[in-house]
């Protein structure tokens, strides 16, 4: 996106001297408020719409590439995490006087391990949620919007993570130390331990590379997963032994030895950490609501779910997941909710299956609801909602929650057809001047000159955004370097 092409366009997008009034499916309409959904009259005001002149982006190219897309700040945190690692390393080496204990190491190994694992359990993320999230409207602006990045925790789980394996290599090197200097059958068992969890980590490491990751996303999910099983029963295994080295050191018991160990603490935490996702796994009835060829509505009634949730699914638990955002689903008599649905479109071979078979079935359920991204909506007063294609299934959770007032932005190839009727009422029920882009109509919006005519009109604080990566990059970055605070997805946390 450059600055010169987006300068050259500014004088088209001045307010004209002809009134346009207010249409509802467009951003050339203005209306007098922003919309809260309970209670709105829906006959608006008309106005005479002011066509916003789209700002230049701030700083020079280097500083915005810098800012807004090198330095972001799921970097940040896996910076922060590691500058503090690298810390604890230079000093432990230097109360060690270049020699450090192997007990010490591998304790910092497990806390970074334990750390790694808590940002994944769902309790502890939500929890994470519930603080960010919690503060008053009364806060600056400038404090709300970086909470609002609590989402970026991706960047606690891999710095950690990295960390842990960094810290369990230098381990791994003091045990063969010690075994060559000391070659008993405890030593050799701790040995041998340390280099398979080394084998486990790097495992795991090269699959998570980002690259690697989008390329073979099936395989990395099962090397995560089973490389990282292994390495935990091989932890427990290591443990034991390396415990029983130490008691033979110290000349006392294996039981006191543990109960004294950081590292049998960390490693039990972190057990109970997987097995409490693991143990909710359960296969559940789901009943498709075909919409079109493109996308269907999975809906399950074995528990109600409150806005702002997502849960994942899966047809095969041991090799595959997938993450949905769920939306209520209300009991048209009583008003109440009765169950949770998921909108799942055409994005790969799982999804295509989904949408083909329109029969009553059942599918894996795993884990804990878990918040993402669109609840942090909740720390501003106003924000602009943006989603392409099959994007607005996530934020149908956030328009049922009616929390924060928004606009909607809502870019689509024939969305009455694609995603039904229904799906479009809801979207208007929450902004009743919606602006739906019917792509096969109107072509591809320029989409950041659009959201920000919104973010004009209703003096919104943030703008969220559900696509896919191109375009929620291009939406976030041409937000960010104008001032607006912008928020999407992280493709490869």
């Amino acid at each position: 996106m450059s600055n010169n092409s987006e300068k050259g366009q500014a004088g088209a997008y001045r307010q004209d001297d002809t009134p346009i009034t207010s249409t509802g499916p467009s951003t050339g309409t203005t209306t007098p408020s922003i919309h809260s959904g309970k209670g709105v009259d829906e006959k608006q005001i008309e106005r005479v719409a002011e066509r916003a002149i789209l700002p230049d982006q701030l700083g020079s190219e280097l500083s915005r590439q810098v800012r807004h897309k090198y330095a972001s700040s799921y970097r940040k945190v896996f910076g922060a995490i590691f500058t503090i690692n690298l810390a604890a390393f230079i000093g432990l080496i230097a109360s060690a006087k270049g020699m450090p204990n192997s007990r010490d190491v591998g304790s910092a190994a497990s806390a970074n391990l334990l750390t790694c694992i808590l940002f994944r359990q769902e309790e502890f993320v939500n929890l994470c949620y519930e603080i960010f999230v919690h503060v008053p409207h009364s806060w600056p602006l400038s404090i709300r919007k970086r909470l609002a990045k609590v989402f970026h925790y991706g960047g606690c789980h891999s710095g950690a993570g990295t960390a842990a394996v960094v810290w369990y290599i230098l381990y791994t090197i003091l045990a063969t130390k010690d075994y060559i200097d000391e070659p008993l059958s405890d030593q050799l068992v701790n040995t041998i331990t340390s280099w398979i969890l080394v084998s486990m980590f790097a495992i795991i490491l090269t699959s998570a590379h980002p690259d690697l990751r989008r390329k073979f996303h099936d395989y990395f999910e099962a090397f995560h997963r089973f490389a990282g099983w292994t390495a935990l029963t091989t932890f427990w295994v290591h443990n034991i032994f390396s415990a029983r080295v130490t008691a033979r050191q110290w000349e006392t018991s294996l039981g006191n030895v543990l109960i004294q160990s950081p590292n049998f603490w960390f490693i039990c935490l972190s057990t109970c950490c997987t097995f409490a996702s693991w143990s909710r796994l359960r296969h559940r009835t789901v009943y498709p609501e075909k919409l079109s060829d493109h996308a269907t509505r999975l809906h399950f009634k074995y528990r109600g779910m409150a806005p702002f949730y997502g849960l994942k699914i899966s047809d095969k638990p041991l090799t595959e997941w997938h993450a949905f955002a769920t939306i209520p689903d209300i009991d048209p008599e009583s008003g109440k909710i009765n169950g949770f649905s998921i909108v799942v479109s055409n994005a790969g071979d799982w999804t295509k299956k989904q949408i083909m078979k329109s029969n009553e079935r059942k599918l894996w359920v795993r884990g804990a609801p878990l918040h993402g991204l669109l609840y942090t909506s909740r720390l501003f007063h106003r924000i602009v909602v943006v989603a392409t294609g099959s994007g607005i299934g996530p934020c149908l959770s956030l328009l049922f929650a009616d929390v924060t007032p928004r606009r909607v932005f809502w870019s689509t190839r024939e969305p009455n057809a694609t995603y039904g009727p229904g799906v479009v009422a809801e979207v208007k029920r929450a902004d009743p001047n919606a602006v739906i882009w019917n792509t096969h109509e109107r072509g591809y919006p320029d989409i950041v000159r659009e959201v920000y005519q919104l973010v004009h009109e209703s003096n919104a604080e943030a703008v969220f955004i559900i696509s896919n990566p191109k375009v929620t990059e291009k939406v976030v970055y041409g937000m960010t370097t104008r001032g607006v605070p912008a928020y999407g997805a992280i493709f490869d946390s």
